[in-house]
């Protein structure tokens, strides 16, 4: 299927690893422009390697409001529009209620969403030209948060929220706003735990798919969810927003 992005320009917080990297592969392959965003100079470089020099890469703290401006002013510059902003940049925290500092509360909310937030505020004059479009990148804890899911899952449900809010807000200028919940990726993340005692990666992630009983037998794989990124973020999904996909194996309802 032709996504309809091909010289169409893209912003991708969180660009150069994981979820943002996948979605950022995806949209190249379908000949769109896109900018990619992160704090690790080394793993920017490296995603620029493996992806081609077709992307644009800004080195960024999305929790700064001065990079996030300069984030989106670099990349209309460079491609002189813009399409879609892809808010994926986080890191997974979980623990006990009782646990959880101050610290650790406003930390998260200012990289989960406030720093959201800002991108989406930033980029409306140029997503109301292009009537373009918005995915938030949550969690399945934002509907259905687990044990020790502090305070990662409370900022997913406030991220999902707003997502919704907006769609309402912004449908007039015709700016589509959608999120994706995400299950179990195989990421470098998840496969740490198992690198590091020297286990088979393999089995170890289908232990966990049956541990947590994921209806399909198996972690998700990274272009499953960039396709789906890139889907929501094309004119092929022109009739969609305030929705929530998930992409997590049938996981959230089988719970």
């Amino acid at each position: 299927m032709d996504l309809g992005v091909h010289g169409k320009a893209f912003v991708i917080t969180g660009g150069s690893d994981g979820l943002g990297l996948a979605t950022a592969r995806s949209l190249l392959t379908e000949g769109a422009h896109v900018t990619i965003c992160g704090r690790d100079k080394r793993r920017l470089d490296d995603a620029v390697t493996e992806l081609g020099h077709d992307v644009h890469a800004v080195s960024a703290d999305v929790t700064r409001i001065d990079d996030l401006t300069n984030l989106i002013e670099t990349a209309t510059d460079r491609w002189g529009r813009l399409d879609g902003l892809l808010n994926a940049a986080g890191v997974h925290t979980a623990g006990r209620f009782e646990d959880i500092t101050d610290e650790a509360w406003i930390a998260d909310y200012e990289l989960k969403f406030l720093a959201a937030a800002r991108a989406i505020r930033l980029a409306l004059p140029h997503l109301r030209t292009s009537h373009g479009a918005v995915v938030n990148v949550l969690s399945t804890g934002a509907r259905t948060p687990g044990r020790k899911a502090m305070p990662s899952a409370p900022l997913r449900a406030a991220g999902l929220s707003m997502t919704k809010a907006l769609a309402t807000e912004l449908g007039p200028d015709r700016i589509r706003i959608n999120a994706i919940l995400v299950g179990v990726i195989r990421s470098g993340q998840i496969q740490r735990p198992a690198l590091e005692p020297g286990r088979d990666v393999q089995e170890y992630l289908h232990t966990m798919a049956e541990r947590m009983r994921i209806p399909l037998g198996r972690v998700g794989e990274p272009h499953e969810f960039g396709d789906t990124a890139a889907f929501l973020l094309s004119p092929r999904a022109s009739y969609i927003t305030g929705t929530a996909v998930h992409v997590d194996g049938g996981h959230c309802h089988a719970i």
